[in-house]
């Protein structure tokens, strides 16, 4: 039976992750960087907003092991994918934030860091949704795919709209703005 210790937190004593993958592309460096007073925007607003709209049409390579390429087996039937990596850049004295301004905005309201996006997190695993634009090999070729150069990769799963509500939900008003702001409005993640 599983239980929880003292301290709210799964008796084991770790949890290893082996990557099985990493990502290639032209972000060199993260939009967002966690700092002892919350998030800083590395870029102007405007500036950021149209690096995330790049994000939604260049490609990026992920390359998976080799000795993994027969996961990959059947995934080019689906359009899109959902990719979980881990934040690297994000060192562990960084991820100790529990509110923020989310993108580091003064304008919108402090939250907590599960309320947000933040690579910032205790245990940095992000999660993209991305199209599938190809595959050869252990490699496949993606758009929208938010993460830096050398991000490792964790896992990959097929999206299936089917798995995920699509009536009655609700997202804070901050966070329509900011998909407003981008262009993503009315669910679309392109």
């Amino acid at each position: 039976m599983n239980r929880l210790n003292k301290s709210g937190y799964h008796s084991i004593n770790g949890i290893i992750l082996h990557p099985v993958g990493i990502i290639h592309n032209t972000i060199t460096e993260p939009s967002l960087v966690a700092g002892k007073d919350g998030l800083i925007m590395q870029a102007g607003h405007a500036t950021m907003v149209e690096r995330v709209r790049k994000t939604d049409t260049e490609v990026s390579r992920i390359v998976i092991r080799e000795d993994l390429e027969g996961i990959l087996e059947g995934i080019e039937e689906y359009s899109h994918l959902v990719v979980l990596y881990w934040a690297h850049a994000v060192p562990d004295e960084r991820r100790s934030l529990t509110r923020v301004h989310p993108m580091g905005r003064k304008d919108l309201p402090e939250v907590g860091i599960f309320s947000t996006c933040s690579p910032a997190r205790p245990n940095p695993v992000l999660t993209t949704v991305v199209r599938l634009v190809g595959r050869k090999k252990n490699m496949l070729e993606v758009t929208g795919l938010d993460a830096i150069n050398g991000s490792p990769v964790i896992d990959i799963k097929p999206y299936v709209s089917e798995f995920y509500p699509r009536e009655g939900v609700s997202i804070p008003a901050w966070m329509q703005q900011i998909q407003d702001e981008i262009g993503r409005a009315g669910g679309n993640f392109y």
